[in-house]
């Protein structure tokens, strides 16, 4: 992805999203997670950015797994930036506090509207984690006001939907949520999608407006165990700044 504003000491930026791991849906259990963890850390991204929905509510043929042994599977997960979370809407059902008790207690840190500086080597960026918007406090002016203006800065969170709404731009929103409709039929396209605004933010690459958002399908199944012509993924994402145009 080439974006605007994205400096050239941080050319080349390799971030992994691992979105809606929604542990315990049908074959997708804690070995799974083993393996989604393994597959991660051969990619050797620089950041790892987990963007909610890590436990699963009401999902046919599914086993609840507790947030604690989601997050000690997960707490192998490291990079040179760091690894951090957001919290999705299944979460606050499980209870917001409890998971995010369990992550931090296995070093990952969870940015609820809240933002940090980050650096490696000559690269200087801020990291935005933002509450979901169905579920969170949705404080999201608070967290975007501790960026400097014009800094280089990600804002990951769970809900694309939070993206058209934020109050200040930034050089790249990450989100998850949509599972990219979990099921994408020829002619008729992605029947279900959880959004107000249909497919336009369902999967994927967005730029409205010079403003840019990647949303990933994510890994795990909600609600029916069923993904058809949208696979689950990692997804990798290299940021380029635009002398690579």
């Amino acid at each position: 992805m080439t974006l605007p504003g994205w400096p050239n000491s941080c050319d080349g930026l390799r971030v992994a999203v691992l979105a809606d791991l929604h542990v315990g849906s049908p074959f997708n259990g804690v070995d799974k997670l083993e393996q989604i963890v393994d597959l991660t850390l051969k990619a050797k991204p620089e950041l790892i950015l987990l963007a909610g929905d890590y436990t699963i509510h009401g999902v046919v043929g599914g086993n609840v797994v507790a947030p604690e042994i989601i997050a000690k599977g997960l707490s192998r997960l490291t990079a040179p930036l760091g690894v951090y979370a957001v919290l999705g809407n299944h979460d606050h059902r499980e209870g917001a506090k409890r998971v995010r008790r369990a992550l931090e207690s296995n070093g990952i840190k969870v940015l609820e509207d809240d933002a940090i500086p980050l650096k490696l080597a000559e690269c200087q960026i801020w990291l935005a984690g933002l509450s979901d918007l169905w579920t969170g406090r949705r404080n999201y002016q608070a967290a975007l006001a501790l960026i400097p203006q014009g800094a280089p800065a990600i804002a990951f969170t769970h809900n694309p939907d939070s993206f058209p709404v934020l109050p200040k731009p930034v050089t790249l929103t990450i989100a998850g949520h949509t599972h990219g409709g979990q099921v994408r039929l020829p002619l008729l396209g992605r029947l279900i999608v959880p959004s107000e605004y249909g497919e336009r933010y369902a999967i994927g690459h967005v730029v409205e407006n010079g403003r840019h958002l990647f949303v990933s399908p994510g890994l795990g199944t909600s609600i029916f165990p069923v993904r058809f012509l949208v696979p689950p993924e990692v997804s990798m994402l290299t940021l380029r700044s635009e002398k690579h145009k």
